[in-house]
């Protein structure tokens, strides 16, 4: 069966008057078909929004490295002309809601001609016809049909996120990347955006990489995920696995940070900051925050193990393991 999406040895490096930033570094994936959800999560600065950017090949002017392959149902889109991109995958196989969505509408034109702008320009439909479809998306995601006249000051911050997913949804495609799409939201707001995404996977059988800092918030989503450190991918698997027996001390350490509701444990923080990607430190990049760090750690990057089936974790501490990327299924 030909994947949804795959990702293989990703790199995207910015180029900086002090050194090149290692934003991706050898990021590689599997998103198997329809209807899954794959949580990307990770601290603020760890790749997250760059790896989404390097999908979707929406890059900056200082770009100092860009590398590897992106599947989209079997069809490498990273190397494609940008004229072929723009016409045949953004948007219509793929589709992103991006960071700051609610800052992303221009506040001049009203919403519902910004949710149609995708329709328009491809010219798969005339203006009545457009507006119908986003009234009925808008309906989806559980505005009023009288959104569409409205400008973007004039809604919440939920409104906006929800009519941002409408927007991304204009032309049906298969995917869509949102990323922090609750960081800026009140907590029964996000709660809305969280069930309204897993709506969508149901009726619309939507496949969603969710790219958050909040594991907890990703736990309620995702089927699968894959945790991100200075640029690495340094843990994947089922959701069950990665929450239940993390084997990487930094998604350890992300969990124990999760407040509980029950239980006398305390949030515990993460000791350090997250490195400077300029100079990423070597061997494993998380070895100076690490408590259980060995010198193997401090001077080799580790291979990938497997510490149990279909779970995958870059750290020395497994006994054994194979090297390879694993298919989020």
């Amino acid at each position: 069966m030909v994947q949804l999406l795959e990702v293989r040895e990703l790199y995207l490096h910015y180029a900086d008057r002090l050194g090149n930033v290692h934003a991706v570094d050898g990021v590689s994936f599997a998103l198997e078909g329809r209807g899954q959800a794959l949580g990307i999560v990770g601290e603020s600065g760890s790749g997250k929004t760059s790896l989404a950017l390097a999908i979707m090949r929406m890059l900056p002017d200082n770009v100092a490295r860009f590398e590897g392959e992106v599947f989209l149902e079997g069809r490498e889109s990273a190397h494609l002309p940008e004229a072929a991109l723009r016409q045949e995958i953004r948007w219509r196989k793929i589709a992103l809601v991006p960071q700051g969505a609610m800052n992303s509408f221009n506040p001049v034109l009203r919403v519902g001609e910004q949710v149609i702008e995708p329709l328009l320009v491809s010219g798969q439909a005339d203006r009545r016809s457009a507006r119908r479809r986003a009234e009925e998306l808008l309906a989806l995601v559980g505005l009023p049909g009288e959104v569409y006249d409205r400008f973007p000051h004039e809604l919440s911050g939920g409104m906006k996120q929800r009519a941002m997913i409408a927007s991304a949804l204009i032309m049906s495609p298969a995917l869509a990347i949102l990323d922090e799409p609750t960081s800026a939201l009140d907590v029964s707001v996000q709660a809305q955006i969280t069930n309204l995404l897993k709506r969508l996977k149901q009726e619309l059988r939507l496949s969603i990489l969710f790219i958050t800092h909040d594991i907890a918030v990703a736990s309620d989503v995702c089927d699968c995920l894959a945790v991100m450190y200075a640029g690495e991918l340094v843990e994947w698997g089922s959701a069950e696995q990665v929450l239940t027996t993390p084997a990487h001390p930094y998604t350890q350490k992300l969990l124990a940070s999760v407040p509980r509701l029950r239980g006398p444990e305390r949030p515990a923080f993460i000791p350090g900051a997250p490195p400077d990607l300029r100079q990423p430190p070597p061997g494993c990049r998380f070895h100076p925050r690490c408590a259980q760090a060995t010198r193997r750690c401090q001077h080799e990057p580790p291979p990938i193990f497997q510490p149990r089936p279909g779970q995958r974790v870059r750290c020395w501490l497994p006994a054994a393991g194979a090297n390879g990327y694993v298919a989020c299924a």
